[in-house]
């Protein structure tokens, strides 16, 4: 199991937010498409801890990268498993709607149900909503608290069981609101 790292501190991520207003955007990576190299590369992360410091630093970070993308509003929001509280979330700048915040709130319910990310369950069904909903024997009520598009990820820390908590993106493709999560993660975290 590959566990990861904090490389900065608080003050370094505020630091990088302001800094990214007047930076060149960066590209962010498209996570792969094949199941086993989800699972094996992106699907979720182990920290070896996770505290409301790391979910500050992690937050900013993604908002320095997002803010680089002008005109791409965007929603970030990091929640705590066991009790779905809220610990981080901002948006990259004006322009969100409502609706970005029920795409969160329904991909956080697919990471803490199925404890994978929400990348790997539309690659997994294809992006078929009515397949997923009669996979699990949903009906359309229910299946509507859930979503199978990319853009949030489960993090787990090493020695506790299940997911601790979970980072979601909503406002890009879904492929980037999964991918830019991956991204900031590799590039501030470091194994151990």
């Amino acid at each position: 199991m590959a566990v990861y790292t904090r490389n900065s501190t608080c003050v370094g991520s505020m630091l990088s937010s302001k800094e990214a207003r007047d930076a060149t955007p960066i590209p962010i990576n498209i996570p792969p498409s094949n199941l086993d190299e989800i699972k094996k590369d992106c699907d979720s992360f182990t920290f070896d801890a996770f505290t409301s410091d790391d979910a500050w630093e992690l937050g900013h970070l993604l908002h320095a990268r997002l803010a680089l993308l002008a005109g791409t509003p965007t929603l970030i929001s990091i929640s705590l498993a066991n009790s779905s509280q809220v610990v981080f979330q901002c948006v990259s700048g004006p322009g969100t709607a409502p609706d970005n915040e029920t795409w969160v709130k329904r991909k956080r319910n697919s990471v803490l149900r199925w404890g994978c990310s929400t990348w790997f369950l539309h690659c997994k069904y294809g992006g078929d909503e009515e397949a997923f909903r009669l996979k699990f024997g949903m009906s359309a009520e229910q299946a509507s608290q859930y979503a199978i598009h990319g853009g949030a990820v489960p993090i787990r820390v090493r020695g506790v069981e299940g997911v601790v908590a979970v980072v979601a993106v909503s406002g890009l493709k879904q492929a980037q609101d999964h991918g830019v999560i991956v991204d900031v993660i590799r590039e501030n975290w470091h194994l151990v």
